[in-house]
């Protein structure tokens, strides 16, 4: 026993887990240098949701940020999660990918890869952990920890003696939903240290409140080195304070010789920031205090949270939390981390939503019932999977060896944006993403534009007093040619909506004769939300009710809130064209939300006789998508 180590995860899983994971590289820089002169292990800077959600929200690329932190830090290790052969995704890729990726992510800066399964099931580590120990880095494969009748301590020390024998050079006990209670860390961490003569790494969450009193047992018991986050960070889904476990350790053999000031100091930053941002501190809520019903893990509750806002159901969370276990059960028990934790809980939000079990189901929760996730801890009911994928077979091979290289293909799709390494493994890991913000970055979309002047940005003179149709800051005007009346139609509508959307632009107003129109962008930890209003005469709508014609045309509208994808890939034909004829049951589009896929099919057999959305378009729920005209 000795001196406690400390990995802080302020800068990936703590604002991952309460501010969906909203930090941009800006918000970072000031404290860096602070950070890497705490006395810390290592720090925590990337994997996770950091990659989807830089280039799919924040349009920062996120291997720049690695660069960029990397630079700032130079005295202390650099650490990101990786999900095995997800890498930082939600699918498993093929084995190339991950090999160039662990490849570019140790060559722009990680120094240690904690690395997990969400299954524990190793097969899906083994390319992983063969590219770590070809680059010389530290591989830190993972236990992940969970309650249910086939997870015993024994279960986790044979799993941790199998990565062990694959070359981990430490081994983290993953608790992400804060489901190990004080004395089970000590019995787990003894049990551990008994049978391994490697380091043991303890991460978990303070959704339910123990956290802090597991880390101290799981310290008398021998863990090595704990997780923490700076105090603005941490409590609620996030992880325990940093301050409280060294002034708790001070004076006693697992002192770790950090000074609460220098804490300070960087709590600091992260405190004027958060109130910057407008985010609650970490809290406890008594729907937080049910984890040990539901085992929701920490960033996956925050990220509940905004997802059921978009889908305008947040006072259903209760009924999704209540149906997450039932769907656990159904699906063989698999702990609740990513991507296990969005496929089982998308499934019980569209259980709730469509108000029948099963009723709608997602690629991915199909694709996890085949076993192309790994083997769950216990076979999965029959009767479900029938209803899943009906009499379709289960693989029993290691699913990566079912994918194809995908290295080079993603390299020639993106050939006409870049030929650099990283943007490459970017598009492999999320082409429809990948793309838009390519577009985004090529154009720049006044991000990098210094905030032009009225005069400028309007294009004429204004006189004494004449105050700009724009409300600065970040504002911006756009000129709509008419139309043949002074009225706006709903195409100009969702134009403006659209190019405010994918800007910086946080209010717009715009006004025509008579007929004056008002754009609102609101952000909350969850996606931007638009708000429209109008003065004019007659009211406009951001959206409109499109009427059905006749009897015999079926309208197929979207069952949530979502991104709208006519074809499975960038480069793949539509799935259905104007004209077509369709068979019930047939796949007519994609509809992206809470980040997975889910496919639309058609419940009636007919003529597609209008398509009412562009690809890549945001929908609403129960905006209509199709016509068809029955037969």
């Amino acid at each position: 026993m000795g001196r406690i180590k400390i990995t802080d995860t302020s800068l990936r899983d703590g604002h991952q887990s309460l501010w969906a994971t909203r930090m941009t590289t800006e918000d970072m820089l000031p404290v860096l240098y602070n950070m890497d002169n705490a006395g810390y292990y290592s720090l925590e800077v990337w994997g996770g949701a950091t990659f989807d959600v830089c280039i799919r929200y924040l349009n920062e690329d996120p291997w720049e940020r690695l660069r960029t932190i990397r630079q700032e830090i130079k005295n202390t290790k650099l650490q990101m999660l990786l999900r095995g052969q997800s890498l930082v995704g939600y699918n498993h890729y093929p084995d190339d990918v991950v090999e160039k990726f662990v490849e570019k992510a140790a060559e722009n800066g990680i120094d240690i890869f904690r690395a997990f399964d969400a299954l524990n099931d190793i097969r899906n580590l083994e390319t992983c952990m063969k590219a770590i120990k070809e680059t010389g880095k530290h591989a830190q494969p993972c236990v992940v920890y969970t309650i249910s009748p086939v997870h015993s301590v024994q279960h986790f020390v044979d799993t941790a003696l199998r990565l062990r024998d694959m070359g981990a050079d430490s081994i983290c006990i993953k608790d992400m939903a804060g489901l190990l209670s004080p004395y089970a860390s000590y019995e787990l961490v003894q049990a551990l240290k008994a049978n391994l003569d490697v380091p043991i790494q303890l991460h978990t969450h303070y959704i339910g409140g123990l956290a802090i009193a597991t880390l101290i047992k799981a310290i008398e018991a021998g863990v090595d080195i704990i997780d923490t986050a700076s105090v603005p960070m941490a409590f609620g889904s996030s992880q325990p304070p940093v301050e409280t476990i060294v002034r708790a350790l001070q004076g006693t053999e697992w002192d770790t010789g950090m000074e609460l000031h220098k804490l300070f100091e960087i709590a600091n930053h992260f405190e004027q920031l958060r109130k910057h941002k407008g985010f609650e501190r970490g809290v406890t809520r008594i729907s937080d205090m049910k984890v040990f019903e539901h085992q929701v893990p920490g960033g996956m509750i925050s990220n509940f949270h905004a997802q059921l806002e978009q889908q305008k159901a947040s006072h259903r969370i209760d009924e999704v939390l209540e149906e997450i276990p039932r769907v656990r059960q159904d699906m063989g028990y698999p702990p609740l981390v990513t991507p296990t934790s969005q496929i089982i809980g998308i499934q019980a939000v569209l259980n709730v939503l469509m108000g029948e079990r099963y009723k709608l189901c997602p690629g991915e929760v199909k694709d996890y019932v085949r076993g192309y996730y790994g083997k769950p801890p216990v076979p999965i009911k029959e009767e479900i999977s029938k209803k899943i994928i009906g009499d379709e077979q289960i693989i029993q091979v290691r699913p990566a060896d079912l994918i194809e290289p995908g290295l080079e293909r993603a390299r020639q799709e993106v050939a006409h944006w870049s030929d650099k390494d990283e943007d490459i493994l970017t598009y492999a890991l999320f082409p429809q993403v990948a793309t838009k913000f390519f577009e985004y970055r090529e154009g720049r979309m006044l991000e990098d534009t210094p905030q032009i002047s009225p005069r400028d940005e309007l294009g004429e003179e204004l006189q004494d007093g004449q105050q700009p149709v724009v409300k600065m800051p970040s504002a911006r005007v756009i000129e709509m040619q008419s139309r043949g009346d002074s009225e706006m139609n709903i195409d100009e509508i969702r134009e403006l909506i659209l190019m405010l959307d994918q800007t910086s632009v946080a209010e717009l107003e715009l006004q025509r004769d008579d007929c004056k129109l008002s754009l609102r962008k609101t952000v909350s930890a969850g996606q931007n939300k638009i708000e429209t209003s109008s003065s004019s005469g007659n009211p406009v709508s951001a959206e409109e009710n499109i009427p059905v014609a006749s009897q015999n045309i079926t309208e197929v509208v979207s069952p949530m809130v979502g991104t709208f994808y006519a074809a499975p890939a960038p480069d793949a034909p539509a799935f259905v064209k104007l004209g077509d004829r369709v068979a019930q049951g047939q796949t007519l589009c994609i509809l992206e939300a809470m980040k997975l896929m889910n496919e639309i099919k058609s419940e009636v057999s007919g003529t597609i006789v209008d398509i009412l959305v562009g690809n890549a378009e945001a929908v609403e729920y129960g905006q209509a998508l199709f016509l068809i005209e029955k037969d």
